[in-house]
């Protein structure tokens, strides 16, 4: 399982920039000019994961399969896109479809670059997409309310649910504050996240800083730093320009560059490790002679569960999982040295796996 992230932002922000590097391709049209990007681009990607690397040469495994994220690139938004203003109608449309949001903002001062209000301000940037995402969600609101009166009168439980729901929702909308700020029963959960509201979404803001700012930042990128940790939130610094430069060279002069530019990781790290805290996602591995990969569950996965991520088959017939912690893994040289050292464990359905384990999971047909 990964996850789908959507890239969302003003016009000319640096979003298909970003896109680009991410995916290594020139799918999206990079232009200076709003709208540039009319559908919203797919591109997957390998998850970079150096354990793995590790993994595989311990077992000489003849193939590396990384686990996969998918980034959405979504057009610009601007004032007025839950009305349907430039092509908001679409634009939120496609959010919806996504996990989790990566805002991107512009944190770098370029005059042959426009912004579409004529000013750098990445702070209010973020008010004014929030704030069509909350109208959006304020309208939807109210028409599915509408909607619910009927079933309301019959008893309906599930509408009861909704209704109660949408209604807390709406109250925090209307006081203008995100409704993933809601708390929300275990119980009401499931039922909370079909929603689908837009401003659910967990939220990462990425700072698109020039090149000279993309070790330490600038003072841009320090407000929404500043502002993200007041409202509980992540972001990430990174030149969406150096992204896509890194992305074209080869591993050993990716490495140099970044070395020159004082770097010690590419964006792209930061970007997934950013994304994967943000959904609380963890990995684990399935090593072998044949391969070695890795597999993306949410934290706090049952072996059953994690084993179907696999197949199906894996969790229905679940017997028990053969597990080795990652350290102990490397440490003794393999799944041999563990078992000798005692270190491989038998979990069964009731075991939580965890970040790094290295599994092999045995089942009936």
């Amino acid at each position: 399982m990964g996850f789908k992230m959507g890239i969302v932002g003003l016009p000319n922000v640096g979003k298909s920039t970003l896109f680009n590097a991410l995916t290594k391709t020139a799918a999206a049209q990079a232009a200076n000019f709003p709208f540039c990007t009319i559908e919203p681009n797919v591109g997957d990607v390998a998850v970079p994961d150096a354990r793995l690397d590790q993994l595989a040469m311990i077992a000489g495994s003849k193939q590396i399969i990384p686990t996969r994220m998918t980034f959405v690139d979504i057009a610009g938004l601007v004032k007025g896109a839950s009305k349907g203003e430039g092509l908001g109608n679409q634009f939120l449309a496609n959010i919806r479809e996504v996990d989790a949001i990566a805002h991107v903002l512009r944190c770098f001062e370029d005059s042959d670059v426009t912004h579409v209000e004529n000013r750098i301000d990445p702070v209010s940037d973020t008010e004014t997409i929030e704030t069509e995402l909350m109208l959006a969600d304020i309208e939807s609101i109210e028409k599915r309310l509408t909607g619910l009166v009927r079933k309301l009168k019959g008893g309906d439980k599930e509408a009861v649910q909704q209704d109660r729901l949408l209604r807390m929702a709406l109250e925090l909308l209307e006081e203008g504050k995100a409704a993933r700020h809601a708390m929300v029963d275990d119980e009401d959960r499931r039922a909370w996240k079909a929603l689908q509201l837009l401003t659910t979404k967990p939220i990462l803001y990425v700072c698109n800083v020039d090149e000279a700012s993309a070790a330490s930042g600038n003072d841009f990128s320090a407000r929404v730093e500043a502002m993200a940790a007041d409202q509980g939130a992540a972001s990430v610094v990174i030149s969406a320009r150096i992204e896509e430069e890194i992305s074209q060279l080869e591993p050993d002069e990716a490495g140099m560059f970044l070395e020159e530019m004082g770097l010690h990781e590419a964006g792209l790290d930061r970007l997934i490790r950013a994304g994967y805290a943000l959904l609380h996602l963890e990995t684990y591995f399935t090593v072998g002679p044949k391969e070695a990969r890795a597999w993306t569950i949410p934290q706090g996965t049952l072996a059953p569960k994690a084993a179907g991520v696999i197949h199906g088959d894996f969790e229905r017939g679940f017997i028990r999982a053969e597990t080795i912690g990652f350290d102990d893994f490397v440490t003794l040289g393999g799944e041999q040295g563990a078992k000798e050292a005692g270190k491989m464990r038998v979990e069964g359905k009731t075991y939580m796996v965890k970040d790094g384990d290295v599994m092999h999971f045995l089942f009936n047909t």
